[in-house]
């Protein structure tokens, strides 16, 4: 069995080990210790690994195999979603909100006795979001926030975090607007981390874990300058379009 990696926090120049030396159970532990710095989780996303891990808990990084994935252009919109897109009784914003999406996104639900987004956590994904590398989806209606997501993106990969939702199918309109926006410039993958039924739904897929390592690597080396988002009102009618042809 693979022995499990120790991160000294004060080396942010040390090496996360091969993914492949990630543990069988539990299911993609690679590593423990280290720090959340801008550097490292850049350099951790990179290769695959992302930290997840409860209040009162070290830091710990995982890739698990296999890997859920979702092609931008290739979202499943269900009959139910497609109402509450054609509705159009929303508004969509990009990178306005971001710090309150993150909040959002880490507030207990039901059956949780609490939340992996800690107050750390919160701090290290705001300092990604203000170096132009982590990004926010809001979905608003009649001026409130009632659903979106956030994620890191490294050239064209965009690693999905978390996302919420207080009115049906919110978060899910979230994940359609930023799928056609990636699609648009031409992003190949969105990940997904682990298998859930949700994303499963929406058109998601287990792919190996060394093949998701291989794509991920021509995704993050293929041109896109970090910086704020904005968003392609356009995205709304080719949405309608696709509607009317389908």
């Amino acid at each position: 069995m693979s022995a499990l990696h120790w991160l000294d926090p004060t080396d942010r120049t040390g090496a996360f080990p091969n993914v492949e030396r990630a543990l069988k159970e539990p299911e993609g532990l690679l590593a423990i210790g280290g720090d959340l710095s801008v550097p490292r989780l850049l350099a951790a996303y990179r290769r695959g690994i992302f930290p997840w891990f409860s209040e009162g808990q070290p830091i710990l990084w995982w890739s698990p195999d296999p890997r859920l994935v979702l092609t931008p252009d290739r979202i499943h919109i269900g009959r139910s979603l497609r109402k509450s897109l054609r509705r159009r009784d929303f508004q969509v914003s990009v990178d306005r909100m971001f710090d309150d999406v993150v909040k959002r996104c880490a507030a207990p639900r039901p059956g949780q006795d609490g939340t992996w987004i800690t107050g750390e956590m919160r701090d290290a994904y705001g300092a990604l979001h203000r170096q132009g590398f982590a990004h926010s989806v809001e979905i608003h209606r009649a001026g409130e926030l009632v659903g979106g997501l956030y994620g890191v993106c490294i050239g064209r990969a965009f690693f999905g975090e978390s996302m919420f939702s207080t009115v049906a199918d919110a978060s899910k309109i979230a994940l359609v607007y930023l799928g056609k926006q990636l699609a648009l410039w031409n992003f190949p993958l969105i990940d997904c981390q682990v298998r859930t039924s949700h994303l499963l739904r929406m058109g998601a897929a287990e792919i190996a874990r060394r093949d998701f390592v291989e794509l991920l690597n021509r995704a993050c080396n293929l041109h896109h300058p970090p910086g704020r988002w904005s968003y392609d009102p356009l995205i709304g009618d080719h949405l309608d379009s696709q509607f009317e042809e389908s």
